[in-house]
C-alpha cells in the first residue's frame, strides 16, 4: 500500500499506547480524522482517566474555537480507553507507541505490541532521541516497525517526521505517511541517525542562541525578538533551502566567508553550497538552485511572500503578543 492510495482514515482501526499528553494528542488526531482509536496505558484505569481528560480538554478547544464544532461527540464515538495494551493493538492495522522517552520502557512496551498485534500491522514510535533501530530490537517483525514523530502539542503542529531503520520496508513507509496524512498531517520522511532533523536543526538553533548569550552578545529577550521578527517571520511559509534560492546562493556564500573571519569551524561553507555556486546555479535569479524554481515565477513567487508576510503581521496584531512576562 502506498501513501497515494489512502485518502481518508473512516473505517481504519488504530491504537495509541502511552495515553498522556503527547500520546493523548496523538489519539484525539487520528480519531477526529475518522478513525477508530483505542488508547491503552499500563492500566485500565489510568486509560479512562487520560480519556476522560481528553474529553473535557476537546470542550475547551471547541469552545475556544480550536476544534470544530461537534468535536467532543466526534471523540466519544471514535476514542475508547482499553483494558489493556494487548486488547487494544489486538486489531488495529495501525499502532502509535508514546510511552516516556526510557529506552527500557519502550523496549517493554514495543515488545507486547508486537507480540499481540496482527502480523500484518504497522507499528510507530513517538521518539523524538532514540535510534529507531535500537527501538526495532524489541519488535516482532521490524520490518513494519519506524519512527512516526509528532510534535507538541499534536492537535495544532502539522508537521510529523517519518523515520525508517534499515529494515524498515519500503510498503511500511509509504502506508505510514498515506495514514499520517489523511490524518491532516504533513509527512517529511527522514534517515535513521541521531536527532533524526527535526530536532537536530532545532538544537542547532539553541545551542548557537546559548552561545551568544553566555558571551554577553544579547539577551535571551533579544535573541527571541531577532527569531521572531527576522528569519523566523518567514519559517511559517518557507524552509531554510528556499530561503537561501531566494537570497542568492552566492550571498550565502559570501556571508560564509564573512562568518568565518570569527568563526572558521563552525560556519564552514558547506559543500553543497560551493557545488551550486561553482555550477552558477545561485538560486531563484538564475532559475537554478537547491529547489530549481523556474526564473520566470520569480515575480509570482514574490507576490505571494510578500503578502504572506503581511498577512503573518496582521495575524500577529490580532492575537496580542505572547504572556510571557
Amino acid at each position: 500500500m502506498t501513501n497515494a492510495e489512502i485518502t481518508s482514515l473512516e473505517g481504519r482501526r488504530f491504537a495509541v499506547v502511552g495515553s498522556g499528553y503527547m500520546g493523548g494528542g496523538i489519539a484525539q488526531v487520528l480519531a477526529l480524522g475518522g478513525a477508530t482509536v483505542a488508547l491503552a496505558d499500563i492500566s485500565e484505569e489510568i486509560a479512562v482517566k487520560n480519556y476522560e481528560r481528553l474529553l473535557t480538554e476537546s470542550d475547551q478547544f471547541v469552545a475556544d474555537g480550536l476544534f470544530p464544532a461537534g468535536a467532543t461527540e466526534l471523540l466519544r464515538v471514535n476514542l475508547r480507553p482499553a483494558a489493556s495494551i494487548e486488547e487494544a493493538v489486538a486489531d488495529a492495522e495501525f499502532i502509535e507507541e508514546a510511552v516516556p522517552e526510557i529506552l527500557a520502557i519502550k523496549h517493554e512496551t514495543l515488545a507486547r505490541i508486537s507480540a499481540a498485534a496482527r502480523p500484518d500491522a504497522v507499528i510507530g514510535s513517538n521518539t523524538s532521541t532514540i535510534s529507531i533501530a535500537t527501538l526495532a530490537e524489541a519488535v516482532q517483525g521490524p520490518e513494519r516497525f519506524l519512527g512516526v514523530h509528532y510534535s507538541n502539542p499534536a492537535p495544532f503542529i502539522p508537521g510529523v517526521e517519518i523515520i525508517g531503520h534499515a529494515g524498515t520496508s519500503a510498503a511500511t513507509i509509504g502506508t505510514a505517511r498515506g495514514l499520517v496524512e489523511a490524518g491532516g498531517k504533513h509527512t517529511a520522511s527522514v534517515a535513521d541517525v541521531t536527532g533524526f532533523v527535526l530536532n537536530r536543526l532545532q538544537y542547532a538553533l539553541f545551542h548557537e542562541a546559548a552561545q551568544v548569550v553566555e558571551a554577553g552578545i544579547a539577551t535571551p529577550e533579544d535573541v527571541d525578538t531577532l527569531v521572531r521578527t527576522t528569519f523566523g517571520f518567514r519559517l511559517p511559509f518557507f524552509g531554510p533551502f528556499a530561503i537561501a534560492d531566494m537570497a542568492g546562493l552566492d550571498v550565502y556564500n559570501f556571508c560564509y566567508a564573512s562568518l568565518q573571519t570569527g568563526f572558521p569551524e563552525r560556519f564552514a561553507t558547506p559543500k553543497i553550497l560551493t557545488d551550486l555556486t561553482d555550477a552558477g546555479k545561485l538560486g531563484t535569479k538564475t532559475g537554478g538552485g537547491f529547489l530549481d524554481v523556474p526564473a520566470e515565477r520569480l515575480p509570482e513567487l514574490i507576490a505571494y511572500r510578500n503578502r504572506a508576510y503581511v498577512g503573518m503581521q496582521k495575524l500577529l496584531d490580532e492575537l496580542g503578543p505572547a504572556p510571557i512576562n
